[in-house]
């Protein structure tokens, strides 16, 4: 009798408890530590901000006066010449207007020339009430009042200023001359009221807290600098310093998510009969061109002393068109509208 060796059955493999999520876990590992350096590198760049704004303002004088109004402080630049009034109103989100209209205020040399920067612009606070047409004109006309300007004054507004200035001219006819518009923002007739997003600008200041601005401005500068040659080293370097001290404040952000219902509330209005105005509009040989000159016919139909006018160059006019504007402003407001 053959006798067979007792064979005993092979336990079935067993995984070793965790082995199937070796990879998982790795995976989940290395996402943290990536994490963990981006967490470190944007502490890192935070705080190295934070040290460059604070010297950079601590030593760099700053131009114009602050000029307490009921509402905060605004800045004001004036070029201290004499003759006719003239104030220039920025275009949304510029960061320094008194440094971005420089190339035009050097050519109106015959004026007497003053820029308001706004709430969250230059120098002025960066936190206001709401950024409604109206308070913007009276904030505008309280400041006016202030300084004494002579009056009437010329109101010159770029894109979105075109709001203000329509309605500042309604709303103090008496103390306007003319309004000039450098390729300014004109209400859509269609516009309706739009609801407003949750006013929350901590999110938005993030590229300028963290320095991501700044890095963007030092690495690319092409990207942030003024078209044309008209500006000096030094107005560049503050320029970028300003955009990067003041992008995404909680003023330009409540400004934009109102212009909807801004627009809504200047629907229909058109500019005094008797008010002379001159139009620039930019001409970058597209058909939005012809759009923007039939928008401004629109608008001033009524008025009998306007004059539309159409410049070579981008929508930031002044960058490069500052002397032949100049011109312009100068022969417009010479004549007896």
């Amino acid at each position: 009798m053959r006798i067979f060796p007792h064979r005993t059955a092979r336990p079935p493999a067993v995984t070793a408890p965790g082995a199937g999520y070796k990879r998982p876990r790795r995976w989940l590992r290395v996402t943290g530590i990536v994490a963990l350096i981006a967490v470190v590198l944007g502490l890192a760049s935070t705080a190295a901000n934070l040290l460059f704004e604070r010297a950079e303002k601590s030593s760099i004088a700053a131009y114009g006066e602050r000029i307490q109004i009921s509402s905060g402080a605004l800045n004001v630049y004036r070029n201290g010449h004499t003759g006719q009034p003239l104030v220039l109103l920025s275009g949304l989100g510029t960061a320094a207007p008194a440094l971005d209209f420089a190339p035009l205020i050097r050519e109106l040399g015959n004026f007497d020339v003053t820029v308001v920067e706004g709430f969250g612009y230059g120098y002025s606070d960066m936190s206001a009430r709401e950024r409604s047409t109206e308070n913007i004109s009276k904030e505008l006309h309280e400041v006016l009042t202030k300084l004494n300007i002579k009056r009437p004054y010329v109101l010159a507004g770029h894109s979105i200023a075109g709001f203000y200035t329509l309605d500042y001219a309604n709303r103090y006819p008496k103390e306007v001359s003319a309004v000039i518009g450098i390729d300014a923002t004109i209400p859509k007739a269609e516009s309706g009221p739009v609801e407003l997003p949750l006013q929350d600008a901590s999110w938005e200041r993030i590229p300028s807290v963290t320095g991501l601005v700044r890095i963007v401005g030092s690495v690319a500068p092409g990207l942030v600098n003024p078209d044309g040659d008209a500006y000096t080293a030094d107005e560049l370097e503050r320029m970028r310093l300003m955009q990067s001290w003041n992008f995404g404040n909680q003023a330009v952000v409540d400004e934009t998510a109102r212009i909807g219902n801004n627009a809504a509330a200047l629907r229909g209005v058109k500019y005094p009969d008797g008010l002379p105005v001159l139009a620039f509009i930019s001409d970058e040989k597209t058909p939005e061109t012809q759009t923007k000159q039939r928008a401004a016919e629109k608008l001033l139909n009524n008025v009998r002393g306007h004059e539309i006018v159409t410049l070579d160059g981008g929508h930031y006019l002044h960058w490069t068109q500052s002397k032949r504007m100049a011109e312009l402003i100068t022969t417009f407001l010479a004549k007896d509208h």
